[in-house]
């Protein structure tokens, strides 16, 4: 018995008529005959009872018609799933996730993906760069995403855009009343660094502006984390330079203003992936990843 035998019984069954079940199947009515004749002969029990009042099923009709339907909505189920995994609509995203995009960036991405796709889980992993990587390479991660990723000869790292550095610091300072702070007016202010054991990072971004305007920074702490730094500054403990989308992070007491430069200093937001992946659900997020526009976070 093959799935062609079943389908040419499945319409018969329903409609218990030959020639209405061969317009059906697009084929002529013998050939439609001959098939029935081998399935029976192959179960060696007729299905179909040719009597005056037309075509009946027999009891063994009956049970197979219930049998056939359940195989063939199980194989039709089978394709339209596999279809959908070849075109990554089904399955499981790992993301590596690290850093102050997740304040704003990384969520919208997510929301566009799932709308878009569904039916495909997904799972976050708050891990440094580094171990986005090993986590690439044991494939424990599909995608990461990250900043000042370096090169590695089995990892892609793809720009998705270029985010806008701004300064946090309390709004009872001076400078709040300011639309735009250039880096001269707050070198010689208490700044607050992070993160404080990922290199290079952040940290190396804000000592070469600093360094362009030939000064030595008053940094006064060094935490592990953007939400650690901006409750350092919502207490007045100094100001911080951070990614924009940390502005979405609404402490009391802290404001956010634009760095006033040309061109205005920005750090790169990457994902990462591993080299050759012919991942269906890789392609589906990255091609998400490229269509996205970021809005201020602010």
């Amino acid at each position: 018995m093959d799935l062609r035998h079943l389908k040419y019984f499945a319409t018969l069954a329903e409609e218990l008529n030959f020639h209405r079940a061969a317009e059906r199947l697009h084929i002529s009515q013998p050939p439609l005959s001959r098939q029935i004749r081998q399935l029976e002969e192959e179960l060696g029990t007729p299905l179909f009872s040719r009597g005056a009042r037309g075509v009946e099923l027999t009891q063994a009709g009956h049970t197979l018609r219930e049998e056939a339907q359940r195989i063939l909505g199980m194989v039709a189920l089978a394709c339209e799933r596999t279809g959908k995994a070849g075109r990554g609509q089904i399955g499981r995203l790992d993301v590596g996730i690290f850093g102050s995009a997740i304040l704003y960036h990384i969520p919208r991405l997510l929301m566009q993906f799932r709308n878009r796709y569904p039916e495909v889980e997904i799972a976050l992993h708050q891990l440094p760069r580094s171990e986005q990587i090993v986590g690439l390479r044991d494939r424990r991660l599909t995608v990461g995403i990250s900043r000042r990723v370096p090169e590695e000869p089995d990892i892609v790292v793809e720009t998705m855009f270029l985010e806008p550095l701004v300064i946090a610091l309390n709004r009872a300072h001076p400078l709040a009343r300011r639309k735009a702070i250039r880096i001269a007016e707050i070198v010689h202010e208490p700044l607050i660094l992070y993160p404080s054991k990922i290199r290079p990072g952040l940290v190396e971004d804000v000592m070469v502006l600093m360094d362009r305007e030939g000064a030595r920074p008053r940094i006064v702490q060094e935490v592990t984390d953007v939400v650690t730094a901006i409750a350092l500054v919502a207490s007045g403990f100094g100001v911080c330079i951070t990614p924009e989308a940390a502005s979405s992070l609404r402490l009391p007491g802290v404001v956010y203003r634009p760095i006033k430069a040309e061109p205005p200093p920005s750090i790169e937001l990457a994902c990462l992936y591993r080299r050759g992946d012919a991942s269906p659900i890789l392609a589906a997020f990255l091609d998400i990843t490229r269509r996205y526009r970021p809005a201020t976070a602010g």
